[in-house]
């Protein structure tokens, strides 16, 4: 593993409990652009670790502080999620510049360093997100094309078992976890859901399937 310091971390707060993991994609050309960007004071960003497509990992900043990567988010009505959580970064040029899968080397490398942030932190299953699951108005990271089913096999994360059909969207997605502020919002945020555990169509309307994928989501809290 290298070490990249970035300058831009703080430290927790006191009584903050690390009990997230949030995956991204950089969203930019290369590695090295996305690793100036994550260590650029002016920017204002970073991340804990960078994972290039090649399944090599950087680290930016110490788990042990707050690093800048999720911005205006909230997850299972907590609003300050850098300050709980650990944040990594997957070197992919995202959507606007050819989103495309994500390699096995890297998804290797993840695997296993989410495996050694899970033993280290109390982190539960259903805390280990996406930055469009935390930030669903603002985000799509990682898309579509990550495994997050593989992730849930190799004990990270959570993958549905589908139940029978619950009822009402909007109740049951907060009560798994997702947050949002305007009523408008809720096809965005049920194709944000659809991108995380139902990624075969992220249309946001909430259909059978994902109604069923949701409810057994709840059904394993």
């Amino acid at each position: 593993m290298n070490w990249t310091p970035s300058p831009n971390f703080q430290p927790r707060p006191q009584d903050a409990v690390i009990d997230m993991l949030v995956l991204h994609y950089t969203g930019m050309q290369s590695r090295d652009a996305a690793l100036a960007r994550l260590c650029d004071a002016a920017a204002e960003v970073s991340a804990h670790y960078l994972i290039d497509e090649a399944g090599e990992i950087t680290q930016l900043v110490a788990e042990e502080n707050r690093a800048w990567h999720a911005g205006k988010s909230s997850w299972r009505g907590h609003a300050d999620v850098n300050s709980r959580s650990i944040g990594i970064e997957l070197v992919n040029p995202g959507h606007e510049f050819g989103y495309r899968p994500f390699p096995g080397a890297q998804i290797a490398a993840l695997t296993d360093l989410a495996g050694t942030i899970l033993a280290r932190w109390p982190i539960p299953a259903r805390n280990v997100v996406g930055h469009s699951d935390v930030a669903p108005t603002r985000k799509m990271d990682p898309g579509g094309l990550f495994p997050w089913r593989r992730l849930a096999e190799a004990g990270i994360g959570l993958w549905p078992e589908p139940a029978p059909a619950g009822g009402d969207a909007a109740p049951r997605l907060r009560q798994y976890g997702y947050g949002w502020d305007k009523e408008a919002d809720l096809e965005t945020v049920i194709a944000a859901f659809q991108r995380h555990f139902r990624p075969s169509r992220c249309d946001g309307k909430f259909d059978a399937e994902t109604d069923a994928a949701l409810n057994g989501l709840i059904h394993q809290l």
